[in-house]
């Protein structure tokens, strides 16, 4: 089920559900931390949550736009991440932006879409429990556990389009002349749009490293620096993915080039199978001709019909063979000097 959920941790670490913000911002005070996962959020309910936690109005509006680079804003009372989530389905890589904002007592995140399903909620809620001690050091903690896990479904994307790339050059391979290279330059435009994302995400990880942020405690700095190094090897696949779509296109233009080239060649042969043949019928049609329109047997006398059709008859056959042998020794003397 789609819907905002509202969390208290507890100063021992015990991850507690809320059913309202305004219940959750009451909680606030009463020690510990609160996680505010709130799903397609609207102006009224980030009104609400503004003001009392001082979230900046440029912040709050970028929750609003979908069309955001990665980046990070430090301010005085918070932190504003913004992160991109990877889904790719049906040959195409869906970008989601989850917004984060980091406080001394509270965690936001919000998204247009379900950050987590049931299971992966549940999957955090077990993390909570077996990491008890580190839960409860601060909200620095909990973000690192759902920005973990956005970069695992980043793998799981990534391994998808690395699977398309597979299977765009065994198609190819296959029959390039039916492989739709439209298919090949929208995965470029992906893995594209997924470089940018993660050059953008390792930039807010070097920042959040350089321990220079006081809402990120110095003992938690190691698991941020786990996600960046998540993160560079991602980016290392994205270019070599680029470099991978390069060749596959430079080798299907090869292979259409060379499907072409024997497509060429064979029309050669044939109009040279055709152009032999021609040459030695046109001087038979010619005689042909000639003897039909000039009643061959009145040149030679009605007696000598036979005998004159005869002697006509191998006259042609003399002629057919030998400019058939011409033709053939002509062909084999330029074959010849296109050998050396």
């Amino acid at each position: 089920m789609k819907e905002s959920r509202f969390y208290h941790i507890t100063k021992e670490g015990h991850l507690k559900k809320l059913s309202t913000a305004k219940e959750t911002l009451q909680i606030m005070s009463s020690g510990g931390y609160v996680w505010f996962s709130i799903y397609n959020p609207t102006m009224e309910l980030l009104s609400e949550l503004s003001e009392p936690l001082e979230l900046h109005p440029l912040s709050v509006e970028d929750c609003l736009d979908d069309h955001q680079i990665p980046k990070i804003d430090v301010f005085d009372k918070n932190t504003f991440i913004l992160f991109n989530s990877f889904n790719f389905s049906e040959n195409r890589l869906k970008i989601e932006e989850v917004n984060l904002f980091l406080g001394e007592n509270y965690l936001i995140t919000v998204s247009r879409h379900q950050l987590f399903d049931q299971k992966q909620i549940e999957e955090i809620e077990r993390i909570i429990s077996i990491q008890n001690k580190n839960i409860k050091s601060g909200p620095a903690y909990l973000m690192h556990i759902i920005l973990d896990k956005i970069v695992d479904r980043k793998f799981t994307a990534i391994e998808a389009i690395e699977e398309a790339l597979e299977s765009a050059e065994a198609e190819m391979v296959d029959n390039p002349l039916l492989y739709n290279s439209l298919n090949l330059q929208l995965l470029r435009r992906d893995i594209l749009a997924l470089r940018k994302s993660i050059f953008h995400e390792r930039e807010v990880l070097i920042i959040i490293c350089r321990k220079d942020n006081k809402l990120i405690p110095h003992n938690i700095d190691i698991y941020y620096r786990d996600i960046y190094d998540h993160l560079n090897k991602f980016f290392e696949l994205a270019e070599s993915f680029r470099d991978i779509v390069t060749s596959l296109n430079e080798m299907h233009l090869a292979m259409l080039n060379n499907q072409m080239s024997i497509s060429a060649q064979k029309t050669n042969r044939t109009v040279q199978r055709l152009t032999f043949i021609t040459t030695i019928f046109m001087p038979l049609t010619l005689l042909a001709g000639i003897g039909g329109m000039s009643e061959y047997s009145m040149m030679t006398g009605p007696k000598n019909w036979k005998f004159s059709y005869s002697m006509f008859f191998l006259g042609m056959l003399i002629i057919g063979a030998s400019t058939y042998y011409i033709l053939k020794w002509i062909d084999s003397k330029r074959n010849d000097k296109e050998s050396f």
